[in-house]
């Protein structure tokens, strides 16, 4: 494939899994089809099935992205010098990494934790990146409080959209607040 076209296969494949979550979140994995989703793209089946085979393959590169990313984000924090400038830049660059499904994501995950448990069994990359992340976000010799603020001030960003769910404001309110309670829980600490 050439250039535009590649760009335009690119740019299809990431319109179906934005339009799938979205119909994910809304109605539900299970009671969303894949002509529901070709419907809503104003495509056809065919050319639904032509980029993923299934919604289970749709839901693993909605994963594989998020894993590449984050994967990605600790790999340029690792080459960084420590301390909290860059425990805030990581955090930022976490919520950047969450926010770039919206809150879609996250609905989708708490909603349907049969569906990630069978669509994706191994969450053993997920943990170890996670895991990582904490160390990163965690000051060397920190007390308990402290090693439970930083995991905290990461899982803040992911858990937002649970705990959001009947709120009176825009994604963007919501996400930004997440934000900024994110930063106020890291640790002060070197």
């Amino acid at each position: 494939m050439g250039g535009a076209a590649t760009r335009k296969a690119g740019g299809t494949r990431a319109q179906i899994q934005t339009v799938a979550l979205r119909l994910f979140a809304e109605h539900g994995y299970e009671a969303t089809s894949m002509r529901e989703i070709a419907e809503q793209l104003n495509i056809t089946k065919a050319a639904l099935y032509y980029h993923f085979a299934s919604k289970e393959d749709i839901v693993r590169a909605l994963i594989e992205t998020m894993l590449a990313q984050t994967s990605e984000l600790i790999q340029w924090a690792e080459e960084q010098e420590p301390g909290p400038v860059l425990r805030r830049e990581v955090l930022s660059r976490w919520a950047d990494i969450m926010q770039d499904q919206g809150l879609r994501m996250f609905r989708f995950i708490s909603a349907n934790h049969v569906a990630m448990r069978e669509i994706s069994p191994d969450k053993s990359g997920m943990s170890a990146q996670l895991k990582r992340l904490f160390e990163i976000l965690t000051p060397p010799n920190a007390s308990v409080a402290d090693q439970l603020r930083a995991r905290l001030s990461l899982v803040v960003i992911n858990m937002v959209g649970m705990a959001a769910g009947d709120l009176n404001a825009s994604e963007d309110e919501i996400l930004a607040a997440a934000r900024q309670i994110s930063a106020e829980l890291l640790p002060r600490g070197d």
